[in-house]
C-alpha cells in the first residue's frame, strides 16, 4: 500500500472522522463504522486533507484535467483545499467550481460557485464518500447543462465497498456504469481494515478483534461484488 494511503488512514482515525462502533445509516443499515468528512474543522486538517486528495488525484488521473468540481455542500471545501494542494505539490494551476443549492439571481448570478465551466474543460469531481451515488445523480446534469465538459473522473476519500442502490456492485461501480465516469477512492475499507487492525492510534487500538468480526459480518450481508 502506498505511503500516502497509510498516512491518510491514520489521519482519518486521529481526526475521529472515521469511527467504529454501531451506527444506523440513512439507508437503515446497521454499520460497524461511520465516516464523516464534516468533522475536519481546523486549518491544519483541511490542509492535510487537500494534500491527500491531490496525491490521489495525481496518482489516479495525472495532470489531465483543468477543474475540480465539488458538489455542494461538503464538496466545496474539498475542491478548494485540493486545488490549493495540487498547485503546491505539483505546480499545476487548477480551478475550483461548485454548484449552488439555489440559483443566484443577482450579482454574477447562475448555478455555479467559483469558476464557470466552459466547453472543453476537463473536470474531476470530488466528494467525501458516496454510498448511493445520489449527489452525483443530482449534480452531473447540472454540470453538463453549463457547458460541454469532459468529466474525467470522480475521487472520493473512502470506498465503503457496499452494494449500491440498484445492483450488487458498489456505489462507485454504479456511477461508472450509469455515467461512464471513472470513479476512484483515496482508500478502500479493505485497505483501512488491513492497516488499522490491531494497530494503536494515539495509544489505543480502535479496530480490534471484536470490530474486525463485526466488519466481516457486515460485508457478508452488504459487501459489493466488484
Amino acid at each position: 500500500m502506498e505511503q500516502y494511503k497509510q498516512e491518510f488512514i491514520e489521519f482519518m482515525a486521529e481526526c475521529k472522522v472515521l469511527r467504529f462502533g454501531e451506527f444506523t445509516l440513512k439507508s437503515g443499515r446497521k454499520s460497524p463504522f461511520f465516516m464523516n468528512a464534516g468533522d475536519y474543522v481546523t486549518g491544519y486538517q483541511l490542509m492535510r486533507l487537500g494534500e491527500f486528495y491531490a496525491k490521489a488525484i495525481h496518482d489516479n488521473f495525472g495532470d489531465d484535467f483543468d477543474v475540480l468540481f465539488g458538489p455542494a455542500y461538503k464538496g466545496i471545501p474539498l475542491s478548494v483545499a485540493a486545488a490549493i494542494a495540487y498547485h503546491n505539490l505539483y505546480g499545476k494551476e487548477v480551478r475550483y467550481c461548485s454548484n449552488r443549492k439555489e440559483a443566484k439571481d443577482h450579482g454574477e448570478g447562475g448555478n455555479l460557485l467559483g469558476y464557470t465551466v466552459k466547453d472543453g474543460d476537463r473536470v474531476i469531481m470530488i466528494e467525501d464518500v458516496t454510498t448511493s451515488g445520489k449527489s452525483i445523480e443530482e449534480t452531473v446534469p447540472i454540470l453538463r447543462a453549463q457547458a460541454n465538459v469532459e468529466i474525467k473522473g470522480l475521487i472520493v476519500s473512502l470506498n465503503r465497498m457496499e452494494k449500491g442502490r440498484e445492483t450488487d456492485g458498489s456505489a462507485l461501480q454504479e456511477i461508472r456504469d450509469r455515467y461512464g465516469i471513472d470513479a476512484r477512492a483515496i482508500v478502500t475499507m479493505a485497505e483501512v481494515t488491513e492497516h488499522l487492525y490491531n494497530r494503536p492510534i494515539d495509544g489505543k487500538v480502535i479496530l480490534d478483534d471484536e470490530i474486525k468480526k463485526a466488519l466481516d459480518e457486515y460485508y457478508k450481508l452488504y459487501g459489493a461484488k466488484d
